[in-house]
């Protein structure tokens, strides 16, 4: 009757069973081979088995002691130095999934009184942050209120605070994941913090609490969630942009779905469409990312990779956590037993407005062409610290318009380097329009008053660009047009594209390729006068992975010598694509 519910649990099984070995006697965590263990990991492995618990009521897995592991990677949690406030968090949530009371949590009976009294203090202490980091803070509240640590309940103010940062930082309620500098960092984070604070007012000792708050998650939320169904694609992919997408960009898709069904932010009209989108994501993630051989999650290997500091064996564990909840949450909300009928695609264009200010503008554009199954997401959003090639305004499209994970390149956008300050035409824009052009094309365009670094400094009095991109079924094209505003020397000129496969094993039928003609890349004007080098072969190269495959070779256009740019002219770089787009095989 529940068969996605119990396939879920089925797969919960099979990952905690590959990794319950590797917890320690003292709590900690044996990290993959080639891997470090994060400081937060045997909190994430403690939420996991809670959350195993509470959806089958087992306290025991293939001989594995839950109880008794849970107790051990909670201790070793809260004593570890320095403290680490999300695996506190997550350590935290874990405990109160064997029960609310003390009394009755059979975790709690199995701790010293050290490592109480511990707990105690570790979730009273707690810092104030404008970022992601605010959910883990909401969390501990949570479970010091709920556990009688406190008789004072913050979890309504922390998050009433919460959503005041939203407000100040983006006029559209989105999350900004920055936490200083130039801000407007709009990434996947903002869909994790809504999904792990939804989970912890779950977990309440008080309903009437969480019954209060739901109104106020759900106004954010709801932004999110109406992003899915421009957002994800006819294969299953969800959000591909930023950092920590790959399985990640699947996991929180599908809870904050899944919880916004149960909670009913989804229309009833609107259900049969978000159930679909939830097949595809589900389809994708469990056919792209478990190791149907071993029967555990596996984000890295020789053909691709993930986000720097996610290590394989907390991916692991997260995931048993996720695949439990959607367990419970599938049996609530009645998940539909066939195949939902999906809609007939459509060509369409839209730009979702993260932040509008007279500052900056920032926000994605999304495009769908019905014909060809093309599907791109270009985001216009600041990065954390130094620029990595996820976080560009090109259309990320894995399979066809490709760029690889954790390192920085000019993928698909000019990069002019005047001195020591290389520029890119990325991060933010003003005026940002996006509109109907001839025989039912779309465009998307937005201007730089000033140019900005890969470090996000903006460079007052340089210059300026205006971006146009256009596209027509799968023709796509960008224009790029600067000006400066004194006699400057450019230094060097560099535009690249990334040419890679999807998994040759790991991959979902029907997936976008490239086919053998390529991109079909056309520089139609180059005042650069760029020289396309050697085309670089990467394929042997771990650094050039993607969270989907492998990049195999670099295409370089490049002016190596300065070049005088005189105020008064114009200096424009156009360039077309018509990629030949195919799928993958099953």
């Amino acid at each position: 009757m529940h068969s996605f519910s119990e396939q879920c649990l089925d797969m919960a099984r099979s990952i905690l069973g590959h990794n319950l070995a590797s917890i320690q006697p003292d709590g900690t965590i044996t990290p993959f081979d080639g891997e470090s263990s994060r400081a937060d990991e045997p909190g994430h492995a403690a939420y996991a088995m809670g959350e195993y618990f509470r959806a089958t009521g087992e306290a025991t897995l293939e001989g594995h002691d839950l109880v008794d592991l849970t107790a051990r990677t909670v201790t070793a949690q809260v004593f570890t130095e320095p403290a680490e406030e999300n695996g506190l968090a997550y350590a935290s949530l874990g405990l109160l999934s064997f029960g609310p009371s003390k009394e009755r949590n059979q975790v709690w009976e199995r701790l010293v009184p050290e490592t109480q009294e511990r707990i105690d203090k570790s979730l009273l202490h707690r810092s104030d942050y404008d970022n992601h980091w605010q959910s883990f803070n909401i969390a501990k509240a949570v479970a010091r209120f709920s556990f009688g640590l406190s008789k004072k309940d913050e979890t309504s103010r922390l998050i009433e605070r919460y959503v005041d940062r939203i407000n100040q930082t983006s006029s559209n309620g989105f999350i900004d994941d920055s936490t200083e500098g130039f801000g407007g960092n709009f990434n996947l984070y903002g869909v994790m913090s809504l999904v792990f604070i939804r989970s912890a007012l779950q977990l309440h000792a008080n309903s009437g609490v969480r019954d209060r708050k739901l109104p106020t998650l759900r106004t954010y939320a709801e932004k999110y969630i109406k992003m899915m169904p421009d957002l994800v694609r006819s294969d299953g992919l969800g959000w591909a942009f930023g950092r920590a997408a790959g399985a990640y960009g699947q996991m929180h898709c599908i809870s904050l779905i899944l919880q916004g069904l149960r909670d009913g932010w989804i229309a009833d009209e609107q259900k049969a469409k978000y159930f679909d989108i939830l097949r595809r994501l589900f389809l994708f993630f469990y056919q792209t990312y478990l190791d149907q051989d071993r029967g555990d999650l596996d984000i890295r290997d020789g053909e691709r990779t993930a986000y720097e500091p996610h290590t394989t064996r907390m991916a692991n564990f997260d995931a048993a956590r996720y695949l439990c909840q959607w367990s419970r949450l599938a049996k609530t909300v009645h998940m539909p037993a066939g195949q939902v009928t999906p809609e007939a695609a459509r060509t369409a264009g839209r730009f979702v407005i993260f932040d509008k200010s007279n500052r900056k503008e920032q926000g994605v554009f999304l495009y769908r062409d019905a014909g060809s199954g093309l599907h791109a997401q270009i985001p216009l959003s600041a990065a954390a610290g130094s620029a990595t090639s996820d976080t560009l305004p090109f259309p990320h499209c894995p399979g066809v318009f490709d760029w690889p994970n954790n390192v920085y390149a000019p993928i698909m956008v000019p990069e002019l380097t005047f001195g020591d300050k290389v520029t890119v035409p990325a991060f933010y824009g003003k005026n940002c329009v996006t509109g109907l052009g001839l025989r039912r094309s779309f465009f998307f365009r937005y201007d730089q008053p000033d140019l900005i670094t890969t470090e996000q400094e903006v460079l007052k009095g340089l210059g300026s660009v205006k971006v146009q991109w256009n596209f027509a079924g799968p023709q796509i094209s960008a224009e790029f047009t600067y000006k400066v505003n004194q006699q400057v020397t450019l230094d060097k000129f560099r535009f690249m594209l990334a040419i890679a496969a999807p998994h040759s094993i790991y991959h979902v039928g029907g997936s976008l390729a490239l086919g053998a003609e390529g991109h079909r890349c056309t520089v139609t004007k180059d005042d650069f006068q760029g020289v396309w080098q050697e085309t670089e072969v990467v394929t042997n190269d771990p650094k050039y992975r993607t969270n989907y495959g492998k990049v195999h070779y670099l295409q370089t256009l490049e002016r190596d010598h300065p070049l005088i740019m005189r105020p008064g002219n114009v200096y424009k770089l156009a360039v077309s694509y018509e990629p030949d787009v195919t799928t993958l095989d099953g």
